[in-house]
């Protein structure tokens, strides 16, 4: 268990963070060699849209922390939120849920990250982030120190959760990410929705959550030295995928 400024605490203040984004069947040398192409904030992996075992989960953790760097993971579909605290005990430090559109999903997601009395997450688990089994913290330390490491975002892929964005940005969740992809397909299946891009979606869910502390993130592959990336941040993006 560490005490140095946290990725979320990060998030929570403004900087931008870049994950590199990279395949959980990667072994450690893919993951160094990775590592090695850029400056990198944490290790992104995709539950959604490709295949993986617990063991591959547990093992890819494994191998993050002893590199130093935290890991999120897009969990496989919506209504999986219930298992969020079953993949954090795997030794993820962060979840990204897709496609979001309801309350009850971002409640769920809430509880299931955090430890009483933030969440209910169950206490349990010998691979998770920061826990020694040979010397294991207290109970209550150990959750306290996790309620300030986990990173909870939520995806907006569709017209509704971009018009919801300020109810679904809840006491919890450390930023708001964009589907680009989906995102169009959804704008495509209403032509009268007011906003026609996914820039102009963007801009104005950064003006629903001005106030609210909550950040916004990409789900998809920028570069850093393109016009791309200089132009989310400037619309108030901070937190980036890239790939080696």
């Amino acid at each position: 268990m560490t005490t140095a400024s946290t990725l979320k605490q990060r998030i929570r203040d403004g900087d931008v963070v870049v994950s590199l984004r990279i395949p959980l069947t990667s072994d450690r040398d893919d993951v160094v060699r990775a590592l090695d192409q850029g400056g990198y904030d944490f290790i992104y992996v995709d539950g959604q849209h490709t295949a993986f075992t617990d063991d591959q989960l547990v093992t890819f953790c494994a191998i993050a922390d002893e590199l130093g760097l935290p890991v999120q993971f897009r969990i496989p579909h919506t209504r999986q939120t219930y298992l969020i605290g079953r993949f954090l005990d795997m030794g993820l430090s962060g979840i990204l849920v897709p496609e979001v559109v309801e309350d009850a999903t971002v409640d769920e997601a809430v509880g299931q990250s955090y430890y009483p009395q933030a969440g209910r997450r169950s206490w349990g688990g010998t691979s998770r982030l920061g826990f020694d089994a040979d010397d294991p913290p207290g109970r209550l330390q150990y959750a306290a120190w996790w309620n300030e490491q986990v990173v909870l975002g939520m995806q907006l892929e569709s017209v509704v959760g971009i018009a919801r964005a300020r109810t679904l940005a809840k006491p919890g969740v450390d930023y708001v990410a964009f589907g680009p992809n989906d995102l169009l397909f959804s704008l495509e299946g209403h032509p009268h929705f007011p906003l026609r891009t996914v820039d102009e979606c963007m801009t104005n869910v950064a003006a629903q959550l001005a106030d609210t502390g909550v950040r916004l993130g990409m789900a998809v592959i920028t570069d850093s030295d393109s016009d791309e990336r200089a132009k989310y941040v400037d619309m108030g993006i901070t937190v980036f995928q890239e790939t080696p």
